[in-house]
């Protein structure tokens, strides 16, 4: 028994060492594919499926900061437009706190409408 134990221990520093990523999408087909794909490249990833639920996820929800060490993330992807909260509007939260600011956000869109793209 103590052996299983030693590699549970093993297996926790290998997944600390893996990049975490947050991807954030409202379309579960969309979560899927990105999570699918950077599992595949060795990432660690939690999706969230609106601005909201990651910033309870990243502890900027006004309650308890709940990422701790953990769970620290060094990346998030989200999607440009979904309902409540656009990724914009994520972006801003995610680089007015002086603890995630430092975290790359990429935003990504399907838009096609010219006005909406170049805002």
């Amino acid at each position: 028994m103590a052996s299983g134990s030693s590699s549970l221990r093993v297996q926790e520093v290998v997944d600390d060492e893996r990049p975490h990523v947050l991807a954030v999408d409202d379309s579960l087909v969309d979560r899927k594919l990105i999570e699918r794909l950077l599992t595949s490249s060795a990432c660690k990833v939690t999706t969230a499926e609106n601005g909201q639920r990651a910033l309870e996820f990243l502890g900027l929800d006004g309650g308890q900061n709940r990422n701790n060490s953990m769970s620290r993330v060094n990346l998030i992807i989200t999607d440009y437009c979904m309902p409540g909260m656009s990724g914009y509007e994520l972006l801003k939260k995610v680089k007015e706190s002086s603890n995630l600011r430092e975290i790359p956000v990429i935003v990504v869109s399907s838009e096609n409408v010219p006005t909406r793209i170049k805002k």
